[in-house]
């Protein structure tokens, strides 16, 4: 006979444990499938570890003591609008920090189309640039299989958990937002609600998929703390003690700090795709030609050599700044390769650098669009995956303000 050899009992309780765990999965739905395949650990440490259900804490509270629970990771939700054309201010300081953090968080990220047309646009122009930009989004590095990319019309929780909202959001509390003002001075007369209203659908946006972190830049600090308030205020409302909230209040998420690029026309102003002058910007999709002419009418100063923070010089720090994050060079390496230089010497290098940096993501773009089946298919799953998770919310919502819904309807 063949000796059988010992089997230590933890192993046999873990493989155990692993068989019911599999069996529990088969219950997920296709969200919660899709996060554990996005390597969600299992922890076998204690049978109370954390769950990732997408429920508020208040039913959280109400799950029996031995329920086995699946860590998650906290999740990351961030937008884009898809009017004019995604630029290289947008992947340097952002996108590139997303792509890189994409194992880290469970990440939602969409094309909010639903904001572009708080301002005039020409609808034509509009269906095009929402998958322009959803391709940019791929073709930058953001990977389907750890991140859920959307168009936020399609997921209509949006819209609808605006006007929900509406409905409990002072109005002073938009007439205090900074945006408003700027935008509204530069579309006159033909300023629309929606530009006053949209911090509440951004709020939405956020509040709807339970999320944990928001990248936000400087500008858009004071709409983190709008959503932060309105869920606040909700919650105090609606919620009943001893309940937990029906909405996180979502935190800012402070990321390693990605390249700030500014305009190519003036140094002190970010890089934005809304300014009139095309040629303050790099666009993502330019051509290395359109790259090299731009580059070299970009503006620059009388002094002599490259320098770094010198605040008479905001376009040189600009430049560098550019090079530095195309070439992935220290300081102190640009210095010794281009200090020396005067600005006729130095533009042709930069322009390469910046042709060769965009090129493989030029070449991925030019594939999505030339055959569009693979970027539908994500933004369908996408939709999916984050309509699961919305309308879980929305209904949680509706219930708090005490709305008759379909589910209370049945037999």
């Amino acid at each position: 006979m063949v000796a059988l050899k010992q089997v230590p009992l933890a192993s046999v309780l873990l493989i155990l444990m692993m068989g019911a765990i599999s069996k529990l999965c088969c219950g997920f739905s296709q969200a919660q499938r899709k996060v554990l395949a996005r390597g969600t650990s299992l922890s076998t440490a204690g049978v109370r570890s954390v769950l990732y259900s997408s429920v508020p804490a208040s039913e959280e509270a109400a799950k029996p003591e031995t329920e086995i629970k699946v860590e998650r990771k906290k999740r990351v939700l961030s937008g884009v609008q898809p009017t004019g054309s995604l630029h290289l201010g947008n992947y340097l300081g952002a996108i590139r920090q997303w792509v890189k953090n994409q194992d880290e968080y469970e990440n939602f990220f969409c094309v909010v189309d639903l904001h572009a047309i708080t301002a005039p646009h020409d609808p034509k122009e509009l269906k095009k640039s929402t998958l322009q930009s959803a391709a940019l989004y791929l073709a930058a590095g953001i990977d389907p299989a750890k991140s859920n990319i959307f168009v936020q019309s399609h997921v209509t929780a949006h819209a609808e958990l605006a006007w929900l909202l509406n409905c409990v959001t002072p109005m002073n509390w938009l007439e205090r937002m900074i945006q408003f003002k700027e935008k509204a001075r530069k579309q006159g007369e033909n300023v629309g609600v929606g530009l006053f209203d949209y911090p509440v659908l951004m709020a939405a946006d956020i509040l709807l998929y339970q999320t944990d972190c928001v990248p936000v830049g400087e500008d858009q600090r004071q709409h983190l703390e709008l959503t932060r308030d309105i869920a606040g205020r909700f919650n105090d409302q609606f919620v009943k003690r001893k309940m937990r909230p029906v909405f996180k209040q979502p935190t800012p998420l402070i990321a390693e700090e990605g390249a700030r690029v500014m305009s190519l026309q003036d140094g002190t102003s970010k890089m934005s795709k809304s300014a009139e002058n095309d040629n303050s910007r790099i666009n993502l999709n330019d051509s290395p030609e359109v790259i090299r002419r731009k580059i070299k009418k970009c503006k620059t100063d009388q002094f002599q050599g490259m320098e770094w923070d010198n605040p008479e010089r905001p376009e040189c720090t600009n430049l560098l700044t550019i090079y530095q994050a195309c070439t992935g060079k220290s300081k102190e390496a640009v210095l010794a390769e281009v200090g020396e230089m005067n600005w006729g010497a130095f533009k042709p290098v930069l322009a390469d650098a910046v042709v060769d940096h965009l090129a493989p993501i030029q070449a991925r773009y030019a594939e999505l669009m030339a055959d569009p089946t693979h970027l539908n298919r994500v933004l369908r799953e996408g939709a999916a995956a984050a309509d699961e998770v919305a309308q879980q919310t929305l209904l949680w919502t509706k219930n708090a303000m005490g709305f008759t819904t379909l589910e209370d309807l049945e037999p």
